[in-house]
């Protein structure tokens, strides 16, 4: 199946991502090293308690790019299809998908608009994508259109210190920085925008309070463990841990 190009390629969110050198060194930026491992695993593991039982479920992967969400719900027994703007994220994706003998069909096309049926598939996942899209609204919109019950997405929360950085990028793009100017959500607005297209929220994660350069830079799983539990058990991590993972499921009519 061949699907639509970006619908906006001269905004960052498809640009930056159309750099095949970008795509290569996508995984080693994003998830290298003892906090960029605990993201992944924790992640994969959020989404797949999420979902469960994934076995023998339709699972679309919108926003796939190297496809690891995708290849790691594939391994668990889903029928997975991934889509993505970037022809050159999914030809890495293509390749891991190969060269570790995982079954997934990959596509090109855009949040803004799928080129699937409504309820096609059973449960729609869209990680780290919704806060980087022209129009977060309605890509929401189609993640709930062709999903039959489930969508899992996730954002950077207003009332996070993910915040602080967002206006700081926003800033600096204003200035001529080549920064990725990611918006962050308020709770409001998602479940808001949810209930517009039947879907309510079941169940959410969140995961840091402290932003993850911060823990990057500590580079010890042991201390971001440690101070987060912490965080935890103060309380914060339910007002200001991000990003927010959720599940929404499809209202019964």
């Amino acid at each position: 199946m061949s699907g639509a190009g970006p619908t906006r390629p001269d905004h960052y969110s498809y640009s930056v991502y159309a750099d095949p050198a970008m795509a290569e060194a996508f995984d080693t930026r994003r998830f290298s090293g003892p906090i960029g491992r605990m993201i992944a695993e924790s992640q994969e593991l959020v989404i797949a308690s999420f979902l469960a039982p994934v076995k023998g479920r339709t699972i679309l992967d919108v926003g796939t790019g190297t496809g690891r969400a995708a290849l790691a719900l594939a391994v668990r027994g889903a029928t997975v299809t991934g889509v993505d703007a970037s022809a050159e994220m999914l030809a890495v994706a293509e390749r891991r998908a190969k060269d570790a003998g995982i079954a997934v069909t990959f596509t090109r096309g855009d949040a803004h608009g799928l080129a699937f049926p409504s309820q096609s598939f059973d449960a729609v996942t869209c990680l780290r994508v919704l806060m980087h899209t022209p129009d977060w609204r309605q890509s929401l919109g189609e993640l709930c259109r062709v999903a039959r019950q489930q969508v899992v997405f996730d954002y950077p929360a207003l009332s996070s210190a993910a915040a602080l950085q967002a206006v700081s990028r926003h800033v600096a793009h204003a200035f001529g920085a080549r920064v990725e100017a990611y918006r962050v959500f308020s709770d409001r607005a998602v479940r808001a925008t949810l209930a517009a297209h039947g879907f309510r929220i079941a169940q959410s994660h969140r995961q840091f309070v402290l932003p993850i350069a911060f823990h990057k830079r500590l580079n010890s799983e042991r201390v971001t463990s440690g101070i987060e539990r912490a965080m935890s058990r103060a309380g914060l991590t339910r007002l200001l841990g991000s990003p927010v993972t959720v599940v929404a499921e499809r209202c019964a009519s």
